[in-house]
């Protein structure tokens, strides 16, 4: 799977172009910190008791040289995510462990089971195989979150300020993306 480049281009364009944060997106990204919680519950949650048992540490640089890194990682039940608080882009909505909760999920959840990296056509095979774990109104603020900020950064050219807002549905719709088959 492949980020199609004229569809990146217009991601990026919407979410440059929204305001930092927009009152109308609160009830998406309530849906999302509820359901980001779930399944972060689910990722610590004891195995006994039906979760994946991966012990979570939070630190204050960037963890993984790579993808591979991270999965052996995961393989071996642990995880460590970069701290939201390291990075001085707070989030307007989200606060500092909600979105470490968040980052380990996608990590978890998005990168790990789809077997991709963080290049940008990793992020967008993460973003289609995490977001098919949220509801469509959640799946709107969880776009945002991926597939709005790292187009943002792939075609802006750095990463972008944090924002609350929802993008155009048709940009948070996965029936909408194009796999190209046989390609890294």
């Amino acid at each position: 799977m492949r980020l199609d480049p004229v569809v990146g281009a217009a991601i990026a364009d919407a979410y440059v172009a929204a305001p930092v944060r927009d009152e109308r997106a609160y009830a998406a990204y309530a849906a999302f910190c509820r359901e980001t919680m779930r399944q972060y519950h689910f990722l610590v949650g004891r195995v006994e008791f039906g979760g994946l048992g991966v012990a979570v540490r939070i630190v204050d640089e960037d963890p993984y040289v790579d993808a591979m890194s991270m999965v052996d990682d995961v393989r071996c039940r642990r995880l460590r995510v970069w701290a939201s608080a390291a990075g001085d882009n707070p989030h307007p909505y989200l606060s500092d462990g909600e979105n470490d909760m968040f980052r380990a999920v996608h990590d978890v959840f998005g990168h790990a089971a789809s077997g991709r990296g963080f290049d940008r056509h990793g992020e967008e095979a993460a973003w289609l195989k995490h977001s098919t774990m949220y509801s469509p109104l959640a799946r709107r603020a969880m776009t945002t979150e991926t597939r709005g900020q790292n187009c943002a950064q792939v075609f802006g050219g750095r990463f972008a300020v944090q924002k609350a807002v929802l993008l155009p549905r048709l940009f948070s719709d996965p029936r909408r993306v194009r796999v190209e088959e046989g390609e890294a």
